[in-house]
């Protein structure tokens, strides 16, 4: 299921491009497609995949597996009810229900596999806790939208941060943290560490900017500075330890490595956002070009044969992760550059972005077909 996850979230991200930039008055519609259709769902899926990692347990029931679907399903209702106004209020709710649902059962999952784990659960699967508190949170205030009168615009910009920076920026922050030394093949003897010290600090980061952006703007600012100090403690440890790695012009680092400058990018947005100002109508794209357009494709390229063939990993798993990981520092550094034009609103950072995705798609369809070449001529 999770490869077909990866495509999803390719054709949402590529559907919310399009729309962006060929109707702009759906901007609503569009982030709801990255974030609601796309990255949620794939989230999820991938969390399946680490929960059992971090506890040193089995892999999900299929029920649990079920779950990304359900929020897949969810997030394109709610995209739908953006575009549509007459099913705008029935979507809303409707999406919002289903995927508190998918939240609340992975959230149920998590505490349920690290109260059975094997000695005491990595520090990473507290983040993902963290991060599903968060989405809950976001999902119960899309519910209480319709109902909220003059707070609705206030609960929305809550709605927003406690997704983007709660749930998606926790979890891919936490996911970094044991997934870059993986790519890199060599362990980082501080992540348990850092991650046990830094997420108290970048939970209250995310409740001072969700609450302080919607009610109590002062706030936020405090909250964007007390998230970047573990962005940057992991930059530097980054710097120290995996500099050949993330300098390199192939391979997973370098994108994950950009993807956190992308993340940067996004707070100093989201503080601009938080501020009301002219451009803040454009963080949403700049989120999603800057930060998680890098992470994904630079994830994917070294999760993805993991994913299509578990077990063992052989030449076929090398081959297909060096050609996913062909010419990343340059995709993802086309995706940052179009993630500052998309911070002003220029069409030219939807066109850079969308051209440097039908790059990794492009590299994703013949990599596949040529694993699959592979691995018939290993048959015969």
């Amino acid at each position: 299921m999770l490869p077909a996850l990866v495509c999803n979230t390719l054709l949402a991200f590529a559907a919310a491009l399009a729309l962006w930039v060929t109707h702009p008055e759906l901007r609503a519609a569009a982030a709801h497609l990255v974030f609601a259709a796309g990255i949620l769902p794939l989230i999820l899926g991938a969390t399946t995949h680490f929960v059992p990692v971090l506890t040193r347990g089995t892999g999900p029931a299929r029920a649990v597996a079920w779950l990304p679907w359900i929020a897949a399903a969810a997030g394109t209702g709610a995209a739908a009810a953006m575009g549509i106004p007459a099913f705008h209020p029935y979507g809303v709710i409707g999406g919002a229900a289903a995927g508190l649902l998918a939240a609340s059962g992975m959230l149920g999952w998590i505490v349920l596999r690290a109260r059975r784990a094997l000695g005491a659960p990595h520090p990473c699967l507290a983040w993902y806790l963290a991060a599903c508190v968060f989405l809950a949170l976001a999902l119960v205030a899309a519910l209480w939208l319709p109902f909220a009168g003059p707070q609705r615009a206030a609960l929305r910009i809550f709605h927003l941060h406690a997704n983007t920076l709660g749930f998606v920026g926790l979890t891919a922050i936490g996911t970094l943290q044991v997934l870059m030394p993986t790519a890199a093949g060599r362990p980082d003897p501080q992540a348990a560490a850092r991650l046990k010290r830094d997420l108290p600090l970048a939970g209250a980061g995310v409740a001072l900017v969700a609450v302080g952006a919607a009610w109590m703007q002062p706030l936020a600012a405090l909250g964007v500075i007390a998230l970047l100090v573990p962005v940057a403690r992991l930059a530097r440890a980054w710097m120290k330890d995996f500099r050949v790695e993330i300098s390199a012009r192939d391979g997973a680092p370098p994108a994950l490595a950009l993807a956190l400058g992308g993340f940067a990018l996004l707070l100093l947005s989201g503080l601009d956002h938080a501020a009301r100002a002219g451009t803040g109508a454009w963080a949403p794209a700049t989120f999603f070009i800057a930060f998680l357009l890098p992470l994904v494709t630079g994830a994917v390229s070294q999760l993805l044969p993991v994913w299509l063939r578990p077990g063992p990993q052989t030449e076929w798993h090398a081959a297909l992760r060096a050609a996913l990981g062909r010419h990343a520092r340059a995709r993802s550094g086309c995706f940052i550059g179009a993630g500052v034009l998309a911070w002003f609103g220029s069409v030219a950072g939807f066109a850079l972005a969308g051209a440097a995705l039908a790059l990794f798609a492009g590299q994703l369809i013949l990599a596949l077909t040529a694993s699959g070449r592979t691995a018939r001529h290993d048959r015969d």
